[in-house]
């Protein structure tokens, strides 16, 4: 994965991260409000040999055996034998074991110095036991570590050089660093939900996402717009959009596809429904028809049809009367407004689609119409919910794949174009529909000029009669 698709998945689900960012902050101030606050107290003392003689070899002696032996006596410290007094002392209502979990001493190095520091719940409470622990230390040590037999007098000597005062502020929980700690982690789930989604997701989003799936061509990219579900005339009524301009770069393209005298028939199909395919049929053809093509539109969905419902057409009578020999093709054929277009209606909807597709008859139907039209487009049913499309495409016809940005999932794209190659479908290209500005940047799909009427046909602007 590129850097690039990495900050795209950031920029995607920063929704997300935001608010895992904010848990992560709720829960490290949480933690600090909700945690007993710790104090720490701090002695030191310092341990010295006692020299008799009191001579600079005998001080340097006497220096260097104190740093030798007091790294032993740090050890010491959080023994029974020095704690089992303070407890009593104090009359702590803990063991020994436990007061020395508390309890931490250390010694800076090359020097005969030695911090003790107590943690505690109550300021009070560290300060005592942290001074409790240093007396009770010296006497240790001078009594029963380090005894004189002779004079009664130790040759070790351990001088308090700080007390242990009341500390005034606790050490943890440590408010600040709990929060930016919480916004840290907040971030990393965040982050490692959005890439981790973006991993499981198979939906296609982007013409990349298709070059990932097969090696059709990728005729065009149908820009997304919200008032296509109400306007689903494009070209008509919004001629001048980006939208209507994606429309036309893929009817540049089909035009290429038809160099060479291949065949001008192309079927439109999809994955499944809802992703654009009645829609995508119905303003190519228009954009087909502004260029001055004769084109032949038929709405071969025979199960759930649209186009009639798009161009405001009766379509009670219209294909499957032709089929089943009940209409002649110039009976029904219906040219649209004052347009190069000629459409074709799914008539009234059989029983058997599937058959009457099939059948001889279209096939007749179809010829018919490629002698006469420049282009014929059909719009055929999904893909993967019924055979209909890939009874439509087989010959010479072209399959176009229409696919929804953000709604097809990779594994449908690839099933549909199995689905047509083993029926010996010639899939030409894949079309995505609903597709965002920024997912097109860099293909050449959707760059256009706002307000550019060049190859506006005025006579759809015209009032279209039926």
């Amino acid at each position: 994965m590129e850097l690039r698709e990495y900050a795209t998945i950031l920029i995607k689900n920063w929704v997300l991260i935001v608010i895992a960012a904010i848990l992560g902050i709720a829960a490290g101030a949480g933690f600090s409000l909700l945690a007993t606050p710790e104090y720490q107290s701090r002695t030191q003392l310092y341990v010295s040999v006692r020299s008799g003689a009191g001579t600079t070899s005998d001080m340097v002696q006497g220096a260097n055996f104190s740093r030798q032996i007091v790294n032993s006596y740090v050890d010491v410290i959080k023994t029974g034998v020095v704690l089992e007094p303070v407890v009593n002392e104090l009359g702590l209502e803990m063991s020994a074991s436990a007061l020395a979990s508390h309890v931490t001493a250390a010694s800076p190095a090359d020097t005969a110095l030695i911090n003790l520091t107590v943690t505690s719940p109550s300021p009070q409470q560290a300060a005592e036991i942290a001074n409790a622990v240093g007396e009770s230390f010296k006497n240790v040590v001078q009594t029963e570590l380090e005894p004189d037999q002779e004079s009664g007098m130790s040759p070790v000597n351990l001088t308090t050089t700080q007390v242990a005062l009341e500390p005034s502020s606790p050490v943890s929980p440590n408010v600040t660093m709990n929060i930016l700690l919480g916004l840290l982690v907040g971030l990393a789930v965040g982050v490692g939900i959005a890439v981790l989604r973006s991993a499981l997701d198979t939906r296609i989003y982007s013409l990349r996402d298709v070059e990932a799936v097969t090696d059709k061509p990728l005729l065009g990219g149908i820009l997304e717009d919200q008032d296509v579900k109400k306007q689903p005339l494009v070209i008509k009524d919004k001629p001048q959009s980006a939208i209507a301009e994606s429309f036309r770069t893929l009817r540049t393209n089909l035009q290429f596809l038809n160099v060479g005298g291949s065949s001008s028939v192309f079927v439109i199909s999809s994955a499944k429904p809802g992703e654009g395919k009645s829609t995508t049929a119905v303003n190519l053809s228009l954009t087909l028809a502004e260029a001055g093509s004769r084109v032949a539109l038929i709405e071969a969905d025979l199960r759930l049809p649209r186009v009639s419902k798009y161009l405001g057409v009766e379509g009670g009578a219209g294909l499957t009367d032709i089929l089943i020999g009940n209409a002649d093709l110039n009976d029904v054929l219906q040219r649209w407004g004052r347009t190069q277009m000629y459409y074709l209606p799914a008539g009234r909807i059989p029983p058997n689609p599937s058959e009457l597709l099939g059948s001889p008859e279209m096939d007749k139907v179809i010829a018919e119409l490629e002698e006469s039209f420049d282009y014929v487009i059909i719009d055929a049913p999904p893909a993967l919910a019924v055979t209909d499309a890939a009874v439509v495409a087989h010959g010479r016809a072209g399959v176009l794949i229409a696919v929804a940005s953000g709604s097809t999932k990779k594994p449908e794209l690839h099933a549909a174009l199995s689905t047509l190659d083993n029926a010996d479908a010639n899939v030409v290209g894949v079309v995505v529909t609903m597709l965002p500005d920024k997912a097109v940047y860099g293909y050449g799909y959707g760059n256009y000029g706002y307000g550019d009427a060049a190859n506006v046909d005025t006579t759809l602007k015209a009032d279209n009669e039926h």
